[in-house]
């Protein structure tokens, strides 16, 4: 019995997806509630379990193809399910699907060994030009109609040296490799493009002696640790500051409308990670009413479902703030771009020591620089300082933290 396989319904906003890997290839045995494709959309990545025990029998959708909600992409064969599997077959390949152009997803989370993709079509010129030049034409990306690769492909590629193996590169070769945008990093530049044009995006920097947290930390890590099951890093303390400086500058947890200003009455901070495939910022909500506690086990749950590509929409959708820290990376200083619709970013840095001047002595401290971008068509510079200042005083006396003043 032949059991279609199904893209699921898309998320709210999403239209089409690009199947991003399949995990099996036809003529594999497939179990029911078993991950056999990826999905990936603009902004999360979709799993499509097998819906029964089976045979792969057919992919309909190669790796690169876009595809609707509940367009049939695969078809698994229920019936051989309780027969021992079969070798193998070769997969049938359906006509329109030779003419869809391999996609190289470069930015997966983890290396899989996929199914190699059927070649598209190619004209005699192309192939004795593929042969002569010694060109693979598999990791060549095709320009023509329906994705062929076209003679001047295979000479570009044989110039640049891409699809060359090593020992055939021509000596003085500058090899270079072009790949489609992933659908996510499309999104994230459309979105950074968005931002920059239409806001009046401005940023104000101040710099923090980490010194009293780090004391904090060292003195209760373990202890934190052992009671919560969770790493106590420095991002608890900075939500809990953003918080609280929010709530006294509550403009910059606000966002424009048209012509209105929406202010929140909560706290959803979003927390960016980086991941092979792009920025994503999950959120944690009600971030005021949370502990340090768990906010450390939030984030670290997002993280993790973040470079694995398990995060849902539902978790990056909303926040009124975020945050996020580039010195995880060795940034010293950098200015970053608001997470629309929101109205302002908090960007944290490397932590170095430097000297300082205290009580009319130099000392070194360990000092962080901290950056607050702003839509300054809604925060003025007196509230960005204001509250920049106030995340300072903060976390140079975490006492201030639980005490609230």
């Amino acid at each position: 019995m032949a059991i279609e396989v199904k893209v699921p319904l898309l998320p709210e906003s999403i239209t089409d997806a690009t199947v991003s890997t399949w995990h099996k290839k036809a003529g594999d045995r497939v179990s029911r509630d078993e991950n056999i494709v990826d999905l990936e959309t603009d902004k999360v990545m979709l799993e499509v379990p097998s819906p029964t025990d089976g045979i792969l029998k057919e992919i309909i959708k190669a790796t690169g193809s876009t595809v609707q909600a509940q367009e049939v992409i695969a078809v698994i064969d229920a019936a051989v399910a309780e027969q021992t599997p079969a070798q193998p077959v070769s997969a049938p390949v359906r006509k329109e699907e030779k003419a869809a152009p391999a996609v190289t997803d470069a930015g997966s989370q983890e290396i899989r060994l996929a199914a190699p993709q059927p070649v598209p079509p190619m004209g005699p010129s192309v192939r004795r030009a593929a042969a002569e030049h010694d060109i693979d034409v598999s990791q060549v990306v095709g320009t023509g109609k329906g994705g062929r690769i076209t003679k001047e492909n295979v000479l570009a590629a044989s110039k640049s040296g891409a699809g060359m193996p090593a020992a055939s590169l021509p000596a003085g070769a500058r090899p270079e490799k072009r790949v489609p945008m992933t659908r996510i990093r499309a999104r994230i530049a459309e979105r950074l493009l968005d931002v920059t044009q239409n806001t009046a995006m401005l940023t104000t920097f101040n710099e923090i002696n980490m010194a009293p947290v780090m004391d904090i930390r060292s003195r209760y890590r373990d202890k934190f640790e052992k009671k919560y099951n969770v790493r106590l890093g420095f991002m608890s303390f900075f939500v809990k500051a953003c918080v609280e400086a929010l709530k006294r500058a509550p403009v910059v947890n606000a966002s424009i409308d048209g012509n209105d200003i929406v202010y929140h009455g909560f706290f959803d901070i979003g927390v960016a990670v980086s991941t092979d495939r792009g920025l994503v910022v999950p959120v944690l909500r009600d971030a005021d009413k949370m502990s340090m506690a768990e906010i450390e086990s939030k984030i670290a749950e997002s993280a993790e479902k973040a470079r694995t590509g398990k995060l849902t929409l539902e978790e990056m959708q909303g926040g009124t703030f975020t945050i996020t820290n580039g010195g995880v990376f060795g940034s010293l200083m950098a200015t970053p771009i608001i997470n629309s619709p929101q109205c302002a970013i908090l960007g944290m840095h490397k932590i170095q020591e430097r000297p300082v001047v205290e009580n009319g002595q130099v000392v070194i401290r360990p000092m962080m620089y901290v950056a607050l971008s702003y839509d300054h068509r809604l925060i003025d510079g007196k509230e960005s300082v204001t509250f920049l200042v106030s995340i300072k005083e903060l976390l140079e006396d975490p006492t201030r933290l639980i005490l609230e003043v």
